[in-house]
C-alpha cells in the first residue's frame, strides 16, 4: 500500500515541484569584495569593481556604477573613445544615457532602459550621463568577447524601458530581466537582450518591504550578485550596499531583501580563455593588444 500510495504522489504537480526544490543546490556566498572609488572618460566619478584576473568573475570583467546629484560630477561624459573584444551594457536607474558611434548610432537611453554594444574588431564611440528630476544613477558593466568573436564588425542595439521584461510577486517586490533568462516560481522570464557572445543573464530585483527571491540559476553558469541599495541576506550572511558578492556553484539564487533593496543579479557562462586587458581593449594575448593600438594610432582600427 505504501507503494502505491508513494506512486500516486509523484504524480501530482505539488510533489514534482518539492522534490526538484528539495533537490536544487542553494548558491552559497562564497566571496566579497567592496567597490572602489576613482574616476574614468572626462573626470567622471564612479565606483567600479573589476574582475579581469578573477576567473569567478567570467564572462563580466567591470561593473562601474554611476550615482550623482550633481552634475559637476559627470558633466564632461565619455568624449570619443574606441574599444575592441568587448560587450559593454549600460542600465539606468535614474536619468538619461546619450550614446554615439562611428556606425551612425545615435541612442538616448531613458531611465529604466538599457544600451548594449558589442566592439568585437573595433567600435569607436562617446557617452554622455544626463541628468533627470535633479538624479543620476545607473551602471556599465563590461562583459569578455570569446577569442571566436573578438574580431567580428561592432553592433548596438537599445532597450528602452518599456521593452525590459518585469514580474511582480506577491509580496510587490519588482523583478527586472534585461539580459537572458531567470525563472522565478516556475516562470521563465526572458530579457530582450539574448544575442551576447556567451549565455548570460542580467537582472534587477527590487524590494520595498522584507521579502525573499528564490531564482533558478544553470548550474553551468557563474553568479554573482551587486547590492545598490539596502542589504540583503544569503544563508545568514549579510551583503551591504557596495559591495559584490561572488557565488558558490548551485541551481538556485535565494536572497533576502531588507527594507527598500536593490539588487543586481549577474549570471553567465565562463569563458576559459587568457584575458589580456590594456585600456579600452580586452584581448587574448599581447601582441593581440598591440595590434589593436596600431591599428587605432594608424587610422584602421574600424575597417
Amino acid at each position: 500500500m505504501l507503494r502505491i500510495a508513494t506512486k500516486l504522489i509523484q504524480n501530482t504537480p505539488y510533489f514534482l515541484h518539492s522534490l526538484e526544490h528539495v533537490m536544487a543546490k542553494a548558491r552559497a556566498l562564497k566571496q566579497i569584495r567592496e567597490s572602489i572609488a576613482t574616476k574614468d572618460g572626462d573626470g567622471v566619478n564612479i565606483t567600479r569593481l573589476a574582475g579581469f584576473e578573477c576567473p569567478d568573475f567570467s564572462p563580466f570583467l567591470m561593473i562601474d556604477e554611476l550615482k550623482s546629484e550633481d552634475s559637476a560630477d559627470y558633466i564632461g561624459g565619455f568624449p570619443p573613445h574606441p574599444h575592441r573584444g568587448i560587450e559593454t551594457l549600460t542600465y539606468m536607474l535614474n536619468g538619461h544615457f546619450q550614446h554615439k558611434d562611428h556606425m551612425g548610432n545615435v541612442g538616448e537611453l531613458r531611465s529604466g532602459g538599457a544600451q548594449w554594444m558589442a566592439a568585437g574588431r573595433g567600435v569607436i564611440h562617446s557617452e554622455m550621463p544626463i541628468m533627470t528630476e535633479g538624479q543620476l544613477h545607473g551602471f556599465q558593466i563590461w562583459i569578455n568577447q570569446p577569442a571566436a568573436k573578438k574580431m567580428m564588425p561592432a553592433r548596438y542595439h537599445d532597450f528602452q524601458p518599456e521593452s525590459i521584461t518585469e514580474y511582480r510577486s506577491e509580496q510587490h517586490d519588482l523583478l527586472r530581466v534585461i539580459a537572458g533568462e531567470l525563472e522565478v516560481n516556475g516562470r521563465i522570464l526572458s530579457g530582450p537582450l539574448t544575442e551576447t557572445g556567451v549565455p548570460l543573464t542580467v537582472a534587477d530585483w527590487r524590494a520595498e518591504t522584507p521579502t525573499t527571491l528564490i531564482a533558478k540559476v544553470s548550474h553551468h553558469f557563474q553568479c554573482m550578485v551587486f547590492v545598490y541599495e539596502g542589504a540583503v541576506s544569503i544563508d545568514g550572511q549579510k551583503l551591504t550596499q557596495g559591495h559584490l558578492g561572488l557565488m558558490s556553484e548551485g541551481d538556485v539564487l535565494k536572497l533576502t531583501a531588507s527594507p527598500n533593496c536593490g539588487v543586481l543579479i549577474f549570471a553567465g557562462e565562463p569563458i576559459r580563455e587568457p584575458i589580456v586587458h590594456y585600456g579600452p581593449f580586452v584581448m587574448n594575448s599581447v601582441d593581440e593588444i598591440n595590434q589593436a593600438i596600431n591599428d587605432y594610432n594608424s587610422g584602421h582600427f574600424v575597417d
